[in-house]
């Protein structure tokens, strides 16, 4: 075969196989999403399988009866004939082979004009070992050693008195090659005192079957039909139950999407299904009553929050310039009253602090939050935010380390959300380091910029790490604070880095420290994918082990991409400098 045809039968056979595949996986899809594909498929085929038992018990049935009656027809309609033919031979001297030659010729004449046989042909034929000088006679000469066989022979003659049924193909006179069904019947009689023949009648079954064969049609079109009007039934009926529970789902996805008035159509009536839409709607109704009333309660809190922060600010100020001037006087006073007046001033600064985070985090839950973006280098920011926690550093004796790439790492982001979350995240680290390095590791690809701050301190445990981003949450709230604060944090500097489009990760380990990763797209609509650094860059501190852990965000915001294994014992960040603040 040339190979060129060869190629192009390859060709042909692979998108064959392509066609197939397609269109089963389209006929598996298709199967899997239609609940009334699959109700009515499973009906259809539980309808051809009892249509198709019924119409073989029926044919069987019908067969055997139109078969049975027949033979017994011919079984006595046979032994008729044979014993007219008997008393006929009885009844008539043959003195000669001619005259017993004639007698057998007027013999098969006779049977064929008889108006009661329905026999087709008739044969007689002279028994092995006759003596006679006679032929054989049939009604179709041709067809003698057709139908009768050496064993039909044998046994007609083994049967004595008895008759020999036998079922035969008869050939058609005008098509030979064409058979039709047929039975022969044999029997033996004497035809001359030294002489016995045997007499054979040959009937055509070809009636029965041609009604056999309308019976057949006949139940299968019935049976066509019955499936036919099978599937219309169970696809009106299916249709029918399954269109309102479509209705109720894509109702529930719009309300899901924040479509409250969408309502279920088909409520009115006194059926199943109308009562489902009315039970339905009314649940709609409870639950959009419910979220506006949630909504408004929440706009009144955010209200509130909002209107206490700002009334709060006016005696606030006015507490602050009381308590400076009583700071500043605490020389005059006695001990007791001077360290009173410290206390004093530093609660204060939390509360100024904690309301300019409640105001932050009203705004966010408002949607007042705005994103004055600019293009910055996010290594002078980071640089920035370490020098100023440079001296709550050196007052918990720890060592930041900062490591920056070579390349640019500018992208589009507001200065002052960043600075915030920069600074919240290093002072934390700071202040769990207990002592021990902190690493600020700044990394950059095509796509997004990237700052972790790496801590090897207390660390977090899996429940802590899952709640970390919640508001007013401390993993230990009568753990001692340094620089105080409100537990917003967090919860603020996630906020910055969605109103961003960007992603804030946390991980950690008990006792092996805490690291948070700050991703930026570099532009707006830029999908930042996997991040350019890891989450936690291997230690190189004795005894500290970074083994992976996985990364746990919030419950709201996009979800970061899986944190590689850790455990190897470099991990490749994109550094190319190093620079250490103590």
């Amino acid at each position: 075969m040339p190979s060129g045809l060869v190629a192009r039968l390859r060709r042909v056979v692979s998108r064959a196989r392509i066609v197939a595949v397609r269109g089963t996986r389209r006929a598996v899809a298709q199967w899997r999403s239609s609940l009334q594909l699959r109700v009515v498929t499973i009906a259809l085929a539980i309808g051809f399988a009892a249509i198709a038992v019924l119409g073989l018990y029926l044919s069987t049935s019908v067969r055997d009866g139109i078969y049975e009656q027949r033979l017994a027809a011919i079984d006595g309609e046979a032994a008729a004939l044979t014993a007219q033919v008997a008393a006929s031979f009885s009844e008539t001297a043959t003195t000669s082979d001619g005259e017993l030659q004639v007698l057998l010729n007027d013999t098969i004449a006779t049977l064929g004009a008889t108006s009661g046989s329905t026999a087709d042909e008739y044969f007689l034929l002279q028994e092995e070992g006759g003596t006679a000088q006679v032929a054989n006679v049939a009604s179709r000469a041709d067809l003698t050693d057709v139908v009768i066989t050496d064993e039909l022979r044998e046994a007609n003659l083994a049967s004595g008195d008895d008759q020999v049924l036998q079922a035969v193909g008869i050939p058609a006179p005008d098509d030979p090659g064409t058979v039709r069904p047929g039975v022969i019947v044999g029997s033996t009689i004497q035809a001359a005192p030294d002489s016995s023949y045997e007499i054979y009648y040959l009937y055509s079954l070809e009636p029965e079957q041609e009604t056999l064969s309308f019976v057949h049609r006949v139940l299968l079109a019935g049976g066509f039909g019955m499936l036919a009007l099978l599937g219309v039934v169970t696809w009106t009926m299916a249709r029918q139950t399954v269109t309102p529970v479509t209705r109720a789902a894509t109702v529930a996805e719009r309300l899901a999407a924040g479509h409250l008035s969408e309502r279920m159509p088909g409520a009115r009536g006194t059926d199943e299904m109308a009562s489902l839409a009315r039970s339905f709607n009314e649940m709609a109704e409870s639950l959009q009553d419910q979220i506006r009333r949630m909504e408004d309660l929440s706009t009144m809190q955010r209200r509130f929050v909002s209107d206490v922060s700002h009334e709060l600010r006016t005696p606030l100020t006015t507490i602050r310039m009381a308590s400076e001037i009583i700071h500043d006087s605490r020389d005059q006073l006695d001990e007791d009253a001077g360290r009173s007046a410290e206390l004093l001033l530093g609660q204060i600064d939390r509360f100024e602090s904690l309301l300019s985070d409640l105001l932050e985090i009203s705004r966010f839950d408002a949607g007042a939050a705005v994103l004055d973006a600019e293009r910055r280098d996010l290594r002078d920011l980071v640089m920035s935010v370490v020098e100023q926690a440079a001296p709550l550093a050196d007052t918990k004796d720890v060592r930041v380390s900062v490591r920056l790439p070579d390349a640019d790492a500018a992208a589009d982001f507001d200065p002052r959300r960043i600075e915030r979350i920069l600074r919240n995240l290093i002072v934390n680290a700071i202040e769990h380091a207990e002592e021990r390095p902190v690493e600020v590791t700044v990394a950059e690809d095509d796509r997004a910029v990237a700052v972790v701050v790496r801590d090897y301190g207390v660390g977090m445990t899996k429940q802590e790490v899952e709640h970390v981003f919640d508001r007013f949450w401390r993993a230990d709230p009568a753990r001692a604070r340094t620089t105080g604060g409100s537990g917003l944090g967090l919860a603020i500097a996630l906020e910055d880095a969605h109103l961003h489009a960007g992603r804030l990760d946390a991980w950690g380990r008990p006792g092996q420290g805490a690291s948070f990763r700050l991703t930026l797209p570099r532009s707006a609509g830029v999908e930042i994918g996997e991040p350019p650094v890891t989450m936690a860059p291997a230690s190189h501190e004795p005894g500290v082990r970074t083994g992976q852990i996985p990364v746990v965000n919030p419950s709201t915001g996009p979800t970061p991409t899986a944190i590689p294994d850790l455990s190897e014992p470099d991990v490749d960040v994109p550094v190319t400098s190093d620079v250490e603040v103590h």
